[in-house]
């Protein structure tokens, strides 16, 4: 679907545009180690040296592997996100660099297919004893995926070529010698999904078949590797997602990234094999996830420690891991479960996770980037004590371990895949987003300003179609369909004809949410959505935001402002037109004498409104105060 569809306007086409004007360009600076005041990154400079290595048989002077070993991922994920971003916006320049990046790549191979420029440079001898931390299939299946996206936009096999060798020799090692072992961070299951359906390679289904299969049957195996490599600490096998095998999984434990990478690839296979025992197993895990684990936000992961999820209903605010990574797996998740059922549910978590943790992890003007997206933040307690060492109260440029960045880029700039999908004669919109489908049968023109608007149009220019919308659940009450229809399991079917204009009428009323009385971090506490979207208030609006309680007597009001009128926000932000903000009433608690730790009757309570802003703009004026939950009486 992503060179089928061309954005006019709208949201998400303001983040398709900022990531091929803005992201893609910068994000290479970094990697090239181009940008003053970042975290260096080595990664280009390790692919150039592992290349000169296989030239010459001699590593250059200087010229180990520098960063952490897992740094060849990061230039994968950026190949993709600037595939994609090609089929937004033709850059022949951009097109250059990739085919040169990618004959880089192939130097730095290995002659029998070997790619690792960790393990090249550095560690020869230890290949594949280490999958527990060492990264090699990880950075592998990242490297597949870069390389399907470049064959499906570009019609390139240049880097296809590198990853089925790759491919062979993994196939070889871990199938036809029996070697034992999977990776400790599973991506590769759902890269390989990839290569087998561009390639029609059977070896290739077989072998993710084959890495999710023996998951977690020798539970000793990542243990035995601590040992064999020096540790003498406990391997804690949840957190690889390898306490079980995985027909025996069905709680969503462990590395948040890890679990859902892996649940992605389950979901696929179960898909494209028609495993109903293996579908069954990714919708309990789904279930899990979004009716106990998961942020209203659709954030995932608790704690800092593993960054992972915990037990049902601990999802504490101002501690969040909430990795962007993880809400970009769940929406990866999302798409191939929507495969197995097409339930609107499943596309209602893709759009909490895309418009609230996602772009949440990109400042607006594309040169920033959250690794953790919390809910609640204090400047001064946030990145300085030990306990929330990890919540950083502004966007940084870049990381050490910059997995995120990248991976926001490639998602954003192939979100159409996952907005539209076709399957067995129907077309499925499961995302709003404006402008034009051209497909074989049928065109469709969409105009939308949602999620800040209530109107979506579907204008059907050429042929016909069966067209699926999917009905978000917080407007299942209140809707309107131009034409007569079906609603099954929150979508609904109409025969869509030439000529034919169908106007979707959404209810956008601002809304107060309570949360099971088991998460006791929001007890007695309210958060405010519009349709997906979720807000937040912040000190720059609305000073002591920690003093203030909602009135819930009180209607809130939707307003549509700039980001000019809002205040504050610098010209990158003026694209984005008008947003939503909400104003809701209530109570601020003022001291008798503010130096006071515990106060009895020396307070008084005073009206007052706060304005609330989409949590994804949070954090784009400077150090503030932020809250998504908040007191209701």
């Amino acid at each position: 679907m992503l060179k089928n569809f061309k954005y006019t306007d709208g949201l998400f086409a303001r983040y398709a545009n900022l990531v091929c004007d803005v992201v893609v360009p910068y994000q290479e600076k970094a990697l090239r180690n181009e940008i003053e005041g970042i975290a260096p990154s080595f990664a280009f400079a390790n692919f150039k040296n592992a290349a000169i290595l296989n030239k010459t048989g001699k590593i250059p002077q200087d010229g180990e592997h520098k960063g952490a070993l897992y740094l060849d991922s990061d230039v994968a994920k950026w190949l993709e996100a600037s595939a994609y971003s090609l089929a937004v916006k033709e850059n022949k320049d951009l097109e250059k660099r990739i085919d040169q990046i990618c004959d880089l790549i192939g130097q730095a191979q290995e002659t029998d297919g070997y790619l690792d420029t960790y393990y090249t440079l550095n560690a020869p001898d230890k290949k594949f004893t280490y999958l527990a931390m060492g990264h090699e299939l990880y950075c592998a299946g990242h490297m597949m995926e870069a390389a399907v996206a470049i064959y499906d936009v570009t019609g390139s096999r240049k880097l296809l070529d590198v990853m089925c060798k790759n491919a062979d020799m993994l196939y070889r090692v871990f199938v036809t010698e029996k070697r034992d072992g999977y990776p400790g961070h599973p991506e590769i299951e759902l890269a390989l999904l990839k290569l087998w359906k561009v390639t029609q390679n059977p070896k290739y289904l077989e072998l993710a078949k084959h890495f999710i299969e023996v998951r977690g049957v020798d539970r000793d195996f990542f243990p035995n590797e601590y040992k064999n490599n020096g540790r003498n600490d406990r391997c804690n096998n949840e957190y690889y997602v390898s306490h079980k095998p995985v027909r025996e999984q069905s709680d969503a434990v462990g590395h948040a990234v890890r679990a859902v990478y892996l649940y992605t690839g389950m979901a696929d296979l179960a898909a494209n094999t028609e495993d109903k025992e293996l579908e069954e197993v990714c919708f309990k895990l789904f279930e899990s996830i979004e009716k106990r684990r998961m942020y209203i936000t659709g954030g995932i992961g608790s704690t800092n420690q593993g960054e992972a999820f915990t037990t049902d209903y601990h999802l504490p605010n101002d501690t969040a891991y909430n990795e962007t990574c993880a809400s970009i797996a769940l929406i990866f998740f999302g798409a191939k479960l929507l495969k197995l059922r097409r339930q609107g549910r499943i596309a209602d978590v893709m759009e909490r996770a895309i418009y609230n943790t996602v772009l949440a992890g990109v400042e607006l003007d594309g040169k920033k980037f959250f690794y953790v997206n919390p809910l609640e933040v204090m400047p001064g307690v946030a990145e300085k004590v030990v306990t929330h060492w990890c919540v950083r109260p502004q966007r940084p440029g870049w990381f050490g371990c910059a997995c995120c960045p990248p991976n926001a880029a490639r998602l954003l700039a192939s979100v159409a895949k996952y907005g539209w999908d076709e399957e067995d004669g129907v077309l499925y919109s499961n995302l709003f987003m404006a402008g034009e489908l051209s497909l074989p049968s049928v065109t469709i023109e969409v105009e939308t300003t949602y999620p800040f608007g209530d109107t979506v149009k579907y204008k059907v220019k050429k042929g016909q179609t069966k067209l699926a919308i999917h009905i978000p659940s917080f407007t299942l009450k209140k809707f309107s369909v131009s034409h007569k229809g079906e609603l099954k399991d929150g979508y609904y079917y109409i025969d869509a004809k030439e000529g034919e204009e169908i106007v979707l009428k959404l209810d956008m009323t601002p809304r107060f949410n309570r949360a099971n009385s088991n998460v006791t971090s929001t007890s007695g506490m309210a958060a405010v959505t519009v349709g997906p979207v979720v807000y937040c208030s912040e000190e720059k609006d609305n000073g002591d935001i920690f003093a203030f309680s909602f009135d819930s007597s009180k209607k809130l009001k939707l307003k549509a402002e700039t980001p000019a009128e809002i205040g504050g926000f610098t010209s990158a932000a003026d694209d984005l037109g008008k947003i939503y903000t909400v104003e809701a009433k209530g109570f601020e608690m003022v001291l008798d004498n503010p130096d006071e730790l515990y106060v009895t009757d020396e307070y008084k309570e005073v009206k007052k409104s706060v304005k609330l802003i989409p949590y994804f703009m949070w954090a784009n004026r400077g150090l503030n105060k932020m809250r998504v939950w908040m007191p209701i009486k």
